[in-house]
């Protein structure tokens, strides 16, 4: 082990407090990323090939509020913890406790988007894209929130900036939130932007594609350094509950991309049709 470790800065997981009134970094992190993710998408739509409009966008923010705190949630109680939550059901609402998973987020939003463009009567691809291209905006403040709360740190190791999280007991860990900050957050909004300039949008699919084969490549790889949920530990062939969850998203990725890519370029936005009475 190394003879010094980074230590862990001591901040405050409550941001904001007045009176009873608490927000927490955590919360503060959705918050954040939504509306950033919301002025991205805005961005987005006034570029070519304006598939989506920006009233739609305008619209789509709650529904994608609901989509990521209800799917989040309901994901973490499946995923992660069953039969602690089979009995103690009531304790599911209680979010302030903690405890959310992007993959239920994830299942969450895509089926908000379905439902939106359905009842909009919209390209569903051509909106998913520039959904998409805003996740790794939230996935970043998400990240940082947890190194914050000091949860989620990583395996022991003996690394030069290893650190001894209040949580981890004594011994040094990687610090793997900031790891997934970066690979979840930064490098995938970079490659997500260099598609974006290079047309990928014209043919809808493609971006939502590579957003999935990122994450599912990021989270894979994150894992490796991420301690296991200690209520699942390892599980077959010792790779853990991220991972697994992650490989039906990369497969989904590589046939959204190789359906689109069969598909004629978009050129100019549709008409829209007045929906169904």
């Amino acid at each position: 082990m190394p003879l010094f470790a980074i230590p862990f800065p001591a901040i405050d997981p409550v941001a904001v407090a007045i009176g009873p009134f608490v927000v927490r970094w955590y919360a503060l992190a959705y918050i954040v990323g939504l509306l950033l993710g919301w002025r991205y998408c805005l961005v987005l739509a006034d570029r070519p090939p304006r598939l989506v409009e920006r009233r739609d966008i305008d619209d789509f923010l709650v529904w994608a509020t609901l989509g990521v705190v209800l799917g989040g949630r309901i994901g973490y109680v499946l995923f992660y913890q069953p039969g602690y939550y089979l009995q103690h059901p009531i304790e599911a609402l209680y979010l302030w406790h903690g405890g959310m998973s992007f993959h239920g987020g994830a299942l969450g939003v895509t089926l908000a988007i379905l439902l939106f463009t359905r009842a909009r009567r919209l390209p569903v691809l051509a909106f998913s894209d520039v959904i998409a291209e805003a996740i790794p905006i939230g996935l970043f403040f998400g990240r940082i929130a947890n190194f914050i709360n000091g949860e989620l740190f990583g395996r022991e190791t003996d690394i030069p900036w290893a650190m001894v999280f209040p949580n981890g007991g004594p011994v040094p860990r990687h610090p793997s939130q900031l790891y997934e900050a970066v690979c979840e957050g930064l490098l995938l909004f970079l490659l997500l932007l260099l598609a974006e300039h290079r047309g990928a949008r014209r043919r809808p699919g493609i971006v939502t594609g590579l957003f999935l084969i990122g994450y599912a490549v990021a989270r894979m790889s994150g894992e490796l350094f991420r301690q296991p949920d200690a209520q699942l530990g390892f599980l077959v062939f010792g790779t853990t509950m991220g991972q697994l969850l992650s490989i039906p998203v990369l497969i989904a990725g590589f046939i959204l991309i190789w359906w689109a890519r069969r598909q004629p370029a978009s050129t100019a936005a549709p008409q829209r049709r007045a929906p169904a009475r």
